[in-house]
This record gives C-alpha cells, structure tokens and sequence, in this order.
C-alpha cells in the first residue's frame, strides 16, 4: 500500500487530494493551513490539489485565544 507522511507520521495514502485528506482527518479547510513537499498550499487548491506515494504533508491548525 502506498504512504504519505503526515505531520511526520507515516500513514497509509487513502485520499487522492488535499482535500479528502482533510475530511478523513476531520479537519476544516477553513482552520488550517497545509504545506504539500515544502511548498504551502492555498485554501483554494485543495480540492485540486492531488496527493501521491511519498508525499510530505504538514498541518497546522490555528488556534484563537486571548
């Protein structure tokens, strides 16, 4: 089975983009910001945004507070 890494864990690749990565994860589009190999990801391409074996992912979630 193919791997990508996320937020350095290895974890089986089950979604094609961005996005359903995101929904697998339960993370909103809106909360978080996504960097795909070392290059940031904007909201909008999320969708389009494939993933393949191999991929490096990072995501941040931001936090509000006080």
């Amino acid at each position: 089975m193919s791997q990508i890494t996320v937020n350095g864990q290895s974890r089986p690749r089950t979604a094609n983009t961005v996005a359903e990565l995101l929904q697998q994860l339960q993370l909103a589009a809106s909360q978080v910001a996504v960097e795909l190999n070392g290059t940031i990801v904007v909201r909008e391409s999320f969708v389009t945004t494939p993933l393949a074996t191999g991929d490096r992912i990072e995501i941040v979630r931001f936090v509000g507070g006080g």
